[in-house]
């Protein structure tokens, strides 16, 4: 699945760290604004414990996780929009990606210079996402222009998409992000062609000190995240870039330890990966056999047929059908054997949708 997150912020938050820490990349960090010209891509595993435990009891040959991208994109400054700090450019990798994670530095640490000479989250956040509106509303206005002629001469595409270009107008006016605006499936489908910056999901990651890992709720930067992020229904991920950045370095038993002298069960990074795959609106289904257990990536909502074509188009021309059974069925029978003699095993076909966690032999002839 050819999606990317796209890793935004005024600069000198911590991007290009936490972009180092999710990919182990070396993306090139300094405290200086515009270190990062050109957006640094990189791949990341999903961290998922199903395929562990899918691992023990098929004993394959070889587990392949599943994964998708990141990209790290320069830091964006107030003016942005009219190409103030090589807005413009920052502007068009924004537009590139499918969804994006904006970090707000929630620390502070007289030896990193902030952009703005202080700490303020919330003005942070604001300063990007006017920005990103800012740039939308020009596209939009622009669209306008042009779609309002068509439609005045009776053009049928024209005159459905003008009304709903000035209903984005209208919330881009207000502040308001073009996913904050409700259309209908339809609708739906025109707004995602225009491409808005504002349009894509997002999520929030404040990034804290190292003294506030362990109980971020102390953190008042954070707490004010939360509740602006709130109003805007988006989620919010605590991390330690710093950290995370050192963990990352670690092989698999000497980041349990650490975790554990830090009182931590979890990574930020597992966190805010695993988000982020919801927030792409992707899921993951399973194959597992004697030679591989792998993972596969999936857009929420595709058919079997759909998804058997993941694997190789010829399972998708040539779909006959796909047995299936949960990973929850298949983990309390013990094996697939168990589960086929427990009636928990079942034939799905074409008009299968597809869940998260479903364990699948796709059966094809081409």
């Amino acid at each position: 699945m050819a999606l990317t997150a796209g890793i935004v912020g005024l600069p000198n938050v911590g991007k290009s760290t936490l972009f180092n820490a999710i990919t182990q990349a070396g993306a090139e960090s300094a405290n200086y604004p515009f270190c990062t010209i050109d957006p640094n891509v990189g791949i990341v595993e999903v961290p998922d414990h199903r395929l562990t435990k899918l691992t023990e009891l098929v004993q394959p040959k070889k587990t392949v996780p599943t994964a998708f991208e990141f990209t790290d994109i320069a830091g964006i400054v107030k003016g942005a929009s009219k190409g103030e700090g090589l807005g413009n450019k920052f502007l068009a990798h924004i537009r590139e990606v499918d969804a994006i994670c904006q970090v707000v530095r929630c620390f502070a640490d007289d030896n990193i210079t902030h952009v703005s000479g202080k700490v303020d989250p919330i003005s942070d956040i604001e300063i990007i996402n006017l920005e990103l509106i800012l740039a939308d509303l020009e596209s939009v206005e622009k669209r306008i222009s042009r779609v309002g002629k068509m439609a005045k001469q009776k053009d049928k595409e024209a005159m459905v998409e003008f009304p709903i270009l000035e209903r984005l107008k209208e919330a881009l006016e207000n502040d308001q992000p073009a996913r904050a605006v409700e259309f209908t499936p339809e609708e739906a489908k025109v707004v995602k062609g225009l491409h808005l910056l504002t349009a894509k999901p997002m999520l929030y990651v404040s990034n804290v000190g190292e003294d506030d890992v362990q109980d971020p709720s102390t953190n008042e930067y954070v707490q004010k995240v939360r509740e602006f992020a709130a109003k805007d229904n988006a989620e919010v991920i605590v991390v330690c870039a710093k950290i995370e950045e050192e963990i990352s370095e670690l092989d698999a038993e000497e980041k349990e330890m650490f975790l554990s002298e830090l009182g931590i069960e979890e990574s930020g990074l597992d966190q805010l990966i695993r988000a982020t795959y919801n927030l792409l609106g992707l899921a993951t289904y399973f194959t597992a056999g004697v030679q591989e257990v792998r993972a596969w990536t999936f857009r929420q909502g595709m058919k079997a047929p759909q998804c058997a074509g993941i694997i190789h188009s010829d399972f998708e021309r040539g779909f006959i059908r796909a047995e299936t059974v949960s990973y929850d069925d298949l983990v309390a029978a013990g094996s697939m054997t168990a589960a086929r003699e427990a009636g928990k095993v079942r034939l799905e076909g074409k008009d299968y949708d597809v869940k998260d966690g479903d364990i699948i032999h796709f059966r094809f002839n081409v």
